[in-house]
């Protein structure tokens, strides 16, 4: 009985790993806009900060321009897919942070109902991003946009998968998928620095359980450790070329659980003076002040 209780608890905890690929697929890429040949209105980096400011159909309007003029890449339909999640979380109340704040907090969630019609766009966003990226690979195994948009995808599919439909063991599948294409992408460009983002916070939860856990997880390939986690997650808010405000959340996800709040209100200050237009911030900032 105790091993059963155990085995429950770690679904519970390791779900929670699937936040980080939620937040890895709405904040901004930042991609130059010479590099696409495209006016700033209608680059990924317009798209993705419409969606970070809540304005959801605009930001599908920036992606399928984009995609128009990228019709082979993935990027285009993992981004919409992105943007579809995102809309579907802020209708449904999933972003606000207690949920992530403790253990007991996100086991306690509940079991959601999804649009339908924004659920079958959704796989069908990833299915074609999936089909063009593993095309892509098929004729360069070091193609990285197509490592990045498999990494995206199978983080955006353990998040709904946990967040929405609350199938944590399906989450876990999806979330060791992620992390197997990072470590590829990492292989391929040890310079992509925000692939640091879903190692390292896979390592700081895991490495925050207790050793038990942790040596389940180990049996099923999942390495854990805390500290290691942390600096892999500052990397990517240092130098991460598209994930730096995200691997920022994620630190204060990590100071809020440690009851740092005066950290993660620092953090949280410095986002909200960089994306004045989401109220998402200033409430969470509220939340921690009444936490002290």
């Amino acid at each position: 009985m105790g091993s059963g209780l155990s085995l429950k608890k770690l679904q519970q905890r390791f779900a929670i790993l699937v936040v980080v690929a939620f937040f890895s697929c709405v904040m901004p890429v930042r991609l130059p806009a010479e590099s696409s040949g495209l006016a700033p209105a209608i680059s990924l980096d317009a798209g993705f900060r419409l969606l970070y400011d809540l304005d959801f159909g605009q930001a599908h309007k920036v992606f399928s321009a984009w995609e128009q003029v990228h019709p082979e890449d993935p990027l285009g339909p993992v981004s919409d897919a992105a943007g579809l999640l995102f809309s579907e979380f802020d209708r449904l109340g999933v972003l606000e942070s207690q949920f992530y704040a403790s253990d007991g907090a996100f086991a306690a969630r509940k079991q959601l109902t999804p649009d339908p019609t924004v659920r079958d766009r959704f796989e069908a966003a990833l299915d074609l991003a999936e089909n063009r990226a593993h095309a892509r690979l098929s004729r360069n195994p070091k193609d990285r946009d197509a490592l990045f948009a498999l990494t995206l995808a199978a983080g955006l599919r353990g998040d709904y998968a946990a967040l929405i439909e609350k199938r944590n063991l399906v989450a876990l599948h999806y979330k060791k998928e992620a992390s197997m294409w990072a470590g590829q992408l990492l292989a391929v460009d040890p310079t992509c620095y925000d692939a640091h983002l879903a190692t390292g916070f896979t390592k700081y939860i895991v490495g925050s359980m207790s050793l038990p856990m942790r040596w389940i997880l180990r049996l099923g390939g999942v390495q854990g450790d805390k500290e290691a986690g942390i600096a892999e997650l500052k990397i990517t808010a240092q130098h991460g070329r598209y994930l730096a405000p995200m691997a920022r959340i994620m630190l204060a996800i990590a100071d809020v659980r440690d009851k740092n709040y005066s950290g993660a209100r620092e953090i949280l200050t410095a986002l909200h003076q960089e994306f004045p237009k989401n109220p998402l911030f200033p409430r969470e900032m509220a939340r921690l002040d009444k936490e002290q």
